[in-house]
Parts: C-alpha cells; sequence; structure tokens
C-alpha cells in the first residue's frame, strides 16, 4: 500500500502540548491527511501517561505527534497501533545503540533506564478507530533532567554525542509508516513486538498498586494490550496498564 511520509508537516517553536495542538484543529474542522506531523522544540504542557509531565528542555530532544485515520482498525484491536509506534521508536533507535527493549505498553527502555514516552488517544467511530494521535517524547540531547522521574536517560548521555534531531525524527517517522502500512494491509506485527520487550525472559519484579512486590515472567500480551504473568507459585495474572507496575532495579 504504502503510506506517503509526512503528508502534512507543521514544525511549531512552542505549544502547550503537540497532542492538544492536533485534537483542537480536528475539533475547529480542518481535514487533515494521514501521517500529518507537528513537532514543537518546546511544549509548556507536555504530557506522558495519565497525566505525568514529560520533562524536555526546549530544542534539545524530540517532541512530536503523528495523526492517522485507521478506520480498518476495530476498536478492541488498538492497541496494536501503540505496538506499531513502539517499535518504530524503538528500531530506530537500534540503529544508534543497542540495548533498546519496549517496555509494556508502549515505553521505550534503554537496559533499564526510560528513552522515549509514548502517549496515543485515540477517538473511535462505532466499532473501529477514525482518528488516532500518537504523542512522542524521545530524550535526543538532554545531558541533564531534574524532574523526579526515576530512570530518565538520553542518547547523548549514552554515546556521549550530540544527535541530528532531524535525522532521528525522520527515522521513527519512516518506521512508523512502514509499520502502520502492515496494519492496514492486515500483516500481524505481534509477534515481532512481543520478541523486543523489556524484561521479555526470565523471573523479574512486579507490584500491584496496592500490594506487596511478586516475582514472576512475562507470559504474553493479549490483542487487547493486557499484559499476562505467571507469578512463581505458578499462578496466571491478567493486568490492564497502571494495574501493575514494572519494580526496576535499585541504581
Amino acid at each position: 500500500m504504502g503510506q506517503t511520509l509526512t503528508a502534512k508537516h507543521i514544525h511549531l517553536n512552542e505549544t502547550e502540548s503537540t497532542n492538544t495542538y492536533l485534537k483542537e484543529l480536528i475539533q475547529a474542522g480542518v481535514v487533515l491527511p494521514e501521517l500529518t506531523l507537528v513537532d514543537a522544540e518546546y511544549q509548556t504542557g507536555g504530557r506522558g501517561q495519565t497525566g505525568n509531565h514529560w520533562e524536555s528542555r526546549k530544542g534539545e530532544n524530540l517532541t512530536f505527534s503523528l495523526l492517522c485515520h485507521p478506520e480498518c482498525v476495530r476498536a478492541d484491536h488498538q492497541f496494536v497501533l501503540s505496538q506499531a509506534v513502539a517499535l518504530a521508536v524503538q528500531q530506530t533507535l537500534l540503529g544508534f545503540v543497542d540495548d533498546v527493549t519496549v517496555k509494556w505498553p508502549n515505553d521505550i527502555y534503554w537496559r533499564d533506564k526510560k528513552i522515549c514516552g509514548i502517549l496515543i488517544e485515540c477517538t473511535l467511530c462505532g466499532a473501529s478507530v477514525r482518528d488516532c494521535i500518537i504523542g512522542v517524547g524521545l530524550n535526543v540531547n538532554q545531558m541533564q533532567f531534574e524532574s523526579d522521574a526515576p530512570n530518565p536517560v538520553s542518547l547523548a548521555q549514552i554515546v556521549g554525542l550530540t544527535f541530528n534531531r532531524k535525522a532521528v525524527l525522520d527515522g521513527v517517522v519512516q518506521k512508523f509508516a512502514e509499520y502502520y502500512d502492515k496494519v492496514l494491509c492486515g500483516e500481524d506485527i505481534s509477534p515481532e513486538y512481543k520478541r523486543n520487550l523489556y524484561r521479555r525472559e526470565g523471573m523479574h519484579c512486579y507490584a500491584e498498586p496496592e500490594g506487596e512486590p511478586f516475582m514472576a515472567q512475562m507470559c504474553d500480551v493479549l490483542p487487547s494490550g493486557h499484559l499476562v504473568l505467571q507469578d512463581d507459585k505458578g499462578q496466571r495474572r491478567e493486568y490492564e496498564f497502571k494495574e501493575v507496575k514494572f519494580v526496576l532495579p535499585q541504581s
């Protein structure tokens, strides 16, 4: 099929958030094509999942959103869009550094540190997805982080070099277009997603919001996006996002 890369590209010096900017354009009746890209030098209100703030210094990282209209994707299978963008970012970063994985559902990790966060907001029409806005915050050249985020890292910190942010952005957009095309063609990308998961092998420590930590191994990620773990007592546990957290090693 072949998606046109960045059919429309809007570059902003500053905005509250690129996701919000796109939502306001749609609400105003502006017709935007597939793979519309909005990037900003700085976001005054950059958001992560569940309202968390995303720290990013002006002009040092990538903060951008992609809009697509995946009307062939069923609402109950919209997690495939999360898989597509997570793989796009992860595979792009593997061109620069090793040990990059996808932390369920769609954070991108270098070893045990977070290099990228992704926020996906879908609008439904009946049983299908009408619009999908994918917001990405990717740490590229920031050398110091001041928020209370536990484990941020940037490409520059890992490698000790300053990167061309446009080259990284172009790589992510191209990779997403490739994965998105596979989704539209009905190709199953979930096996690749599962192969590239953080903690995909072995027993690791997890915790429920109000529970004690427990050891478990990762068994599956369902088409709905639910994570399936098997604990050290042999019990299978199924979780939605935010129902379980990864207990990270102490640095």
